[in-house]
């Protein structure tokens, strides 16, 4: 920003004295002459002239008094511009969406609820999925973003974010789309015997820990680890080996090579709305709008 003491400066040349600047500026006129003599420091130029018949500039003064006038007014826009995005991010919830967690399920709530939240807007912010970043973007929730949506039990998870539950999403097995099993609409946990199936390793998430104890009681099928989180490279590995991967039916469009199939058991995960752990009173607004409408349609 432009130093202040140009205001005084600019008033000095205006008025060709120090005692009318000062009574312009409702200053005493020491206050006036220290603001001089502090911007002629600071520039280390002499900018007036002091004489017995009042002030006049300085070579350097005039080219300074030249822009002066231009500087103070680009600095008053800047600083309206400044208090306008100000204003606007005040009322805009950012909203995180990847391939693994859109943020389709947030707008779907959005629309239902932003009528009670007159003023506000959204900003979608894409990021990516990677199973060694992902921490760090829910840590984000409060900074980066506002909210995320997305399945979740995890106790990482869990440790950086607040949860607001949604709904569930049934845990599924994808295979590729030439695997023999993709022939099948519905899989029973026999139709896995022989294959190696992909699942989280456990210890992060309780209902995986659930899936896998169900399948450890299977020993015709071989666990294979994966990361703690997926990512698109879990899904590559799944096309590339061709053994079958456990994931959700909300990730069924994810990869186009593979198809996502129902399994005869009864394994589900929660789904929802992440949010700081220190949340603001527009992110708890939103959330009560949300609790409530969905207090009414459980109703209806």
């Amino acid at each position: 920003m432009y130093n202040p003491q140009l205001d005084a400066f600019v008033q000095v040349a205006d008025c060709g004295s120090f005692n009318k600047a000062a009574e312009a500026l409702y200053l005493s006129s020491t206050a006036v002459i220290k603001q001089i003599n502090a911007l002629e420091k600071h520039l280390d130029l002499q900018l007036v002239f002091r004489t017995n018949h009042g002030i006049t500039l300085t070579e350097a003064g005039k080219v300074l008094y030249k822009h002066a006038k231009g500087i103070m007014d680009y600095s008053q826009r800047a600083i309206q511009e400044a208090r306008l995005a100000a204003e606007a991010a005040a009322t805009t919830f950012c909203v995180g969406t990847s391939i693994l967690n859109p943020c389709k399920p947030f707008m779907d709530l959005w629309y239902q609820v932003s009528e009670n939240l007159p003023g506000f807007k959204l900003h979608i912010v894409p990021f990516e999925d990677d199973h060694q970043g992902i921490l760090g973007e829910i840590a984000a929730l409060g900074e980066k973003f506002d909210f995320l949506v997305g399945a979740c039990d995890s106790r990482q998870w869990l440790d950086r974010c607040n949860f607001f539950p949604l709904g569930a999403y049934r845990h599924c097995v994808a295979v590729p789309r030439e695997h023999p099993l993709a022939r099948k609409e519905r899989l029973t946990v026999q139709d896995l015997y022989g294959y190696t199936l992909m699942m989280v390793k456990r210890g992060d998430s309780a209902s995986v820990d659930q899936v896998r104890n169900f399948v450890e009681q299977h020993p015709a099928i071989t666990i294979e680890d994966t990361p703690q989180f997926y990512d698109m490279e879990v899904f590559n590995r799944c096309v590339q080996t061709r053994n079958p991967l456990m994931t959700l039916e909300c990730w069924s469009e994810v990869h186009p090579s593979l198809v996502t199939l129902p399994v005869d058991w009864d394994f589900t995960i929660p789904y929802g709305i992440l949010y700081a752990l220190h949340p603001d009173g527009d992110t708890l607004r939103f959330l009560d709008l949300v609790r409530e409408q969905m207090e009414q349609a459980n109703g209806a």
